[in-house]
């Protein structure tokens, strides 16, 4: 019987160190929505050469992905579309300098559907939002989506925004604003270029808006990871040959 119990004892405690092992392995990555395909694509590489980790991704807004750091999410690696962003993780104790790097760089462009009843509005600057047949304009909210950062930035240079905000359709992250124009909800919609690219069958570029700033995307470990080495890795398998030709593929380009 004693022998019976040791041997269960035994095997419990077995079980607890394989599960332990389990989840040392895991990863999760939260990263900016327009990175979703190449980073889809990279995971699949990185977990077919290290087959013993399992990597989550969870993808969204880069401000609504902080605020789930912040309150305690357990995430590994951070990947920002832009560098304020980063710059509140840092601030806030989440990241350190030393620690994050950018690793793609991208631009933003004015997006159109390509359904005919949108094909007569002619749009080659900022100012031609000003038309009266366009009546909706996707943008990210600027609370929290980089892309629309950049986009009221832009417009506000241009001296444009007070008179295209009650245009604006705000949006969660920037693949929602993509989704809208795909669909032809609205008449207008501001995205990074990789995002318009995947979906070329259903929007048309109108042109690149011009920005005084580089939109590149920094990215570090979290601190408080638990699989710190591994989250490390994962940041060093970008800069493989492979996971750059995925990042080029997409569109991104090197900072």
């Amino acid at each position: 019987m004693l022998i019976r119990v040791i041997k269960a004892v035994i095997a419990g405690y077995m079980l607890t160190m394989a599960v332990d092992v389990a989840y040392a392995s895991d990863l999760t990555v939260s990263a900016a929505a327009s990175l979703t395909n190449a980073f889809k694509e990279i995971t699949l590489n990185y977990q077919s050469q290290y087959p013993d980790v399992k990597v989550a991704l969870n993808f969204g807004a880069s401000g609504a992905l902080l605020q789930q750091i912040a309150k305690g999410a357990p995430v590994d690696v951070f990947a920002s579309a832009d560098q304020e962003t980063m710059d509140a993780a840092e601030k806030q104790g989440l990241v350190s300098a030393s620690e994050r790097r950018n690793f793609v760089k991208n631009s933003l462009v004015l997006v159109v559907p390509n359904e005919a009843k949108h094909s007569k509005i002619v749009l080659k600057r900022l100012q031609d939002l000003n038309q009266a047949e366009i009546k909706r304009i996707a943008i990210g909210n600027p609370a929290s989506v980089p892309v629309g950062r950049y986009t009221v930035h832009a417009l506000t240079q241009n001296k444009l925004w007070p008179a295209l905000e009650s245009k604006a359709i705000n949006t969660q992250n920037v693949r929602q604003s993509l989704d809208y124009v795909a669909r032809g909800e609205v008449d207008a919609g501001f995205v990074y270029a990789t995002d318009a690219a995947i979906m070329s069958d259903k929007v048309s570029i109108a042109f690149e808006v011009p920005l005084d700033v580089a939109i590149t995307y920094p990215i570090a470990p979290i601190k408080e990871s638990k699989n710190m080495e591994e989250a490390r890795r994962f940041i060093r398998f970008l800069s493989s040959p492979q996971s750059l030709a995925i990042l080029r593929k997409y569109g991104f380009q090197q900072p």
